[in-house]
């Protein structure tokens, strides 16, 4: 069976100019990585090092770890955020990402235009978008408000618009972070409901979560990220219990995620 998604020893380094040694810090927190410097004595932050594993349609992927582990550096790159700076990313099939929903979207744009325009980056057809604008809208609860410039919106307006935009592709591949919101308390139970639906038709999924609840309901499957490096791939019982330090890590995991 062919694999959807393949990663081949892939880093991601950072360059950090001109930067104090406390805000290196803070980016290094961030992105999950650590300081280095190369052989030039330039400062650079490994966000990710040496990822390798493969993906195949039916797997279903939990990412898990601390803050700063890498976890979001991953579903970025996985979206085609980032590039590699070493190794190789190989991507089969449509990409939809559930995190950072907003990014890319025009403020000065209307709603609508908004739809067309994120809609034709994301893949889909014009075919496709003239079927589904009017879903997007229903969904959104927009209404009037779709032909508005994004500026004018609210913060849960963005969030229903950017959901509902996302939600209405047929993607292989879903990217999801447990961190997005979805606006008020009746919208969020229609998100939810939708999202059930959502994940009974992808053939994969990658999924960064702190909930081990939610990791082992959804995935078949388990990374350990620290600092930016795999520590283990595995089982998601077993990869769970090395996190939360009940469980002793098994060498063959530490090693292979073919």
């Amino acid at each position: 069976m062919q694999n959807y998604i393949e990663l081949q020893s892939v880093s991601i380094e950072i360059p950090v100019f001109d930067a104090n040694r406390s805000f290196r810090r803070s980016l290094a927190n961030r992105l999950g990585g650590e300081i280095n410097r190369n052989e030039k004595k330039k400062v650079y932050i490994t966000a990710l090092h040496d990822i390798s594993f493969s993906l195949k349609k039916g797997d279903r992927l939990g990412l898990i770890g601390h803050n700063g582990a890498g976890k979001t550096t991953l579903l970025r790159l996985l979206a085609h955020i980032y590039r590699p700076t070493k190794g190789q990313y190989i991507c089969r099939g449509r990409v939809t990402s559930l995190f950072s929903i907003n990014l890319g979207m025009d403020m000065d744009d209307t709603g609508l235009e908004n739809i067309h325009t994120i809609g034709m980056f994301l893949g889909m057809t014009k075919q496709e978008l003239k079927k589904k604008q009017d879903e997007i809208i229903e969904f959104s609860e927009l209404d009037d408000f779709i032909h508005l410039p994004l500026r004018t919106y609210s913060s849960g307006m963005l969030t229903r618009l950017s959901f509902a935009l996302a939600t209405a592709l047929e993607p292989d591949i879903l990217l999801m972070d447990e961190g997005i919101g979805a606006g008020d308390a009746n919208f969020a139970e229609k998100a939810k409901n939708r999202l059930n639906d959502f994940y009974k038709n992808i053939n994969t999924l990658v999924l960064a979560s702190h909930s081990d609840e939610l990791i082992k309901k959804l995935c078949n499957k388990a990374i350990l990220l620290e600092h930016g490096s795999i520590k283990a791939f595995g089982d998601v019982d077993e990869i769970i219990s090395v996190y939360r330090g009940k469980g002793a890590l098994k060498k063959m995991n530490s090693v292979s995620c073919y």
